[in-house]
């Protein structure tokens, strides 16, 4: 029997590039070197993205994760059938590609926490498509943290990219909810799921800088409190916990800093922005505090381009290995 990380990829939104970067991903040389990768999806969604996008793949369709067989040249998929998606069209928001979009998410955590697979790595979401099927959805943190039953307080995002790694204090808020979410309480929450995360990523001893909230980390209190009221306690009492933490850092200088294994952030923009900048659709999203390992792309689910075999599978193939070598780690 094979002890290869078994990595289970969710198709994502079958109306974008998500089937597309999926098959690229598991079929890459890298990546089928070190897992064995299984793609959750509906099986003619997925065989109809590679028609399109001239992906040559000979999928194998199983019910249970158990049927799958890793030892020839085929694509293990797990279908998920979704009534109505297979019909869609390429780049068109519909209601029935947010309800197939969640299903595969949802089988493929439910394949995570049953022990069938050991991590989760996931295509982007469509939000549109997904409100109008009416489900609830803010992002893949709060949707793994109702799945595998955690609470959503205690689960986050770090963006991975290079050695680079930034963790969220709040994720998609407007940005006046997001700032009331800043409490003391909060901020060691992340921080203590970060350095969590870090540690099982191999890393003995993290360090970690914290962003402040306000320009210049509030200058003293020059241009706000909330660095002297509520963030640097919380770095103090994460310190008096045993956590390495310093701050809080003004977001527009922190990632110049060196010796630090990862950066935490209050605010969505203070992460992003500097992810996407300078590792364009190559960062991996990990959601941190949850007791399965999952991890997504940071980009979006690309409906200009989907169907036409140009989506660039790099973030989807910087997320498989990041949970590969962290599984490695672990075990």
């Amino acid at each position: 029997m094979s002890e290869k990380t078994k990595i289970a990829i969710a198709a994502g939104d079958p109306a974008g590039i998500g089937p597309e970067i999926a098959l690229k991903a598991a079929l890459d040389p890298q990546v089928r070197a070190a897992c064995e990768p299984i793609i959750v999806c509906d099986a003619r969604v997925l065989q109809r993205h590679a028609e399109a996008c001239g992906i040559r793949a000979e999928l194998r369709a199983v019910r249970r994760v158990a049927d799958a067989n890793f030892s020839g040249r085929h694509l293990n998929v797990l279908d998920c059938a979704a009534a109505d998606a297979g019909a869609l069209d390429f780049g068109k928001v519909a209601a029935a590609a947010g309800v197939a979009s969640i299903a595969f998410c949802r089988a493929a955590v439910k394949a995570a926490l049953a022990g069938e697979v050991d991590a989760v790595a996931a295509a982007p979401q469509n939000e549109t498509s997904i409100a109008q099927a009416e489900i609830a959805f803010d992002g893949h943190p709060s949707f793994v943290a109702r799945e595998t039953g955690t609470d959503p307080d205690d689960v986050y995002l770090m963006l991975c990219f290079g050695g680079m790694k930034i963790a969220h204090a709040t994720l998609h808020r407007s940005v006046r909810e997001a700032i009331s979410m800043i409490t003391r309480e909060r901020v060691l929450r992340v921080l203590h799921a970060t350095d969590r995360a870090l540690r099982r990523l191999g890393i003995d001893k993290p360090q970690i800088c914290v962003s402040g909230l306000n320009p210049h980390a509030g200058e003293d209190g020059l241009f706000g409190r909330e660095e002297i009221e509520i963030i640097r306690p919380a770095i103090e009492a994460a310190k008096a916990e045993g956590l390495s933490a310093a701050g809080p850092v003004g977001a527009d200088i922190m990632f110049h800093r060196k010796g630090y294994d990862a950066f935490v952030v209050m605010l969505h923009d203070q992460g992003h922005i500097p992810a996407k900048l300078l590792a364009e659709n190559a960062t991996a999203a990990m959601t941190i505090g949850t007791p399965i390992m999952f991890a997504s792309v940071a980009h979006g689910t690309g409906h200009d381009i989907a169907g036409k075999g140009i989506a660039n599978a790099a973030a989807m193939i910087e997320a498989v290995m990041r949970l590969t070598n962290a599984k490695r780690i672990v075990a």
